[in-house]
């Protein structure tokens, strides 16, 4: 458990002397208890402590998205006191949809992604400018366009937080986070089609998985990370060149850095390297870009996701063994 990632992400959520709201749920017995404090208490060590503790001993940790009003007791709808976040919850297929969202003009690069489960996410925007139900119908939009799961479109919604762990799962799942972005947004940025709104359509299909054939510039992209990897070619050289090739992208760098970190871990691991290497390999590839604690958690997450999508590819092999399987990144 490491308490400096979840300092650091509500540093990011909120602001000094905001209200909010925790919700810790134990799965056996099942018993849920919330805590409303002021965001200096919630950050301070000993609370993170106490939260830390209870996440030991079992209990789920979660925060509300959005900030409550000050005095509010409890967190229904009608304690928020503004519209901070969107925020989406992808829990099937989770590493395509990621890579079928970033690639979207549709909505602008995520403020954070939370790898809360194998292959499970939540994406966060932080936002200003959303009105309560503009925000929610945003919410369901994109559910629908990417995916994700339409119960999860309340404004007074709650998150986990990274540095615990996911207790639903034997053994635990530490909770990651990544940073692609820190801008806030407004509701221009979002150009989704208000029309499904009203079409009772459900369209979790739109985030598709890729097809066999390498026809995506995303599948053209994996495959020339993984051909110059395997001959030796520098994954700092090959990082600046994918994003100079990707320019069209909304972050060029973060998705060349993923695709290069991803590629090279599968392929660390594929060839017998020991899943902690391949962590510290990553982390010191990367410390001199981004922050001691993001970088660590970072590399976790990227590693954990190049051992499943090995254990994903051996899975499909066994039982489907005519299928030409390609894996994205």
């Amino acid at each position: 458990m490491n308490t400096k990632s979840a300092h650091e992400f509500l540093n990011r959520c909120f602001l000094p002397e905001e209200t909010i709201a925790f919700l810790l749920r134990r799965e056996n017995p099942a018993s849920t208890t919330q805590r409303i404090v002021r965001l200096e208490q919630a950050i301070a060590p000993r609370y993170l402590a106490w939260l830390r503790y209870e996440n030991h001993k079992g209990a789920n940790v979660y925060v509300a998205a959005n900030p409550l009003r000050a005095g509010s007791r409890k967190r229904t709808k009608d304690c928020i006191a503004e519209i901070r976040h969107l925020y989406l919850d992808i829990d099937v297929d989770g590493e395509n949809r990621i890579l079928t969202l970033m690639e979207s003009e549709a909505v602008p690069v995520p403020t954070a992604i939370l790898s809360t489960s194998p292959d499970k996410y939540q994406v966060l925007w932080r936002v200003e400018g959303f009105g309560f139900e503009q925000q929610e119908n945003t919410l369901k939009l994109l559910a629908m366009t990417f995916g994700g799961d339409s119960a999860c479109t309340d404004r007074n919604r709650v998150l986990r937080v990274p540095g615990f762990r996911n207790c639903k799962y034997d053994p635990a799942h530490p909770v990651t986070v990544e940073y692609p972005n820190d801008c806030t947004y407004s509701p221009d940025d979002f150009r989704l089609d208000d029309s499904l709104l009203g079409s009772g359509q459900v369209v979790r299909g739109i985030a598709r998985t890729y097809p066999t054939s390498k026809n995506t510039l995303s599948e053209q992209d994996w495959a020339w990370a993984v051909h110059h990897l395997s001959l030796g070619v520098d994954a700092g050289e090959l990082t600046a060149m994918l994003a100079s090739r990707r320019s069209d992208k909304p972050n060029p760098l973060y998705y060349a850095q993923r695709t290069i970190d991803i590629a090279s871990a599968r392929l660390s691991l594929t060839e017998g390297a020991a899943i902690e290497d391949v962590i510290a390999m990553l982390e010191d590839r990367r410390s001199g870009e981004v922050s001691a604690v993001l970088c660590s958690s970072r590399a976790r997450e990227i590693a954990s996701t190049a051992q499943r999508m090995i254990a994903r590819a051996k899975f499909i092999s066994l039982h489907n063994p005519k299928e030409n399987h390609h894996a994205t990144a």
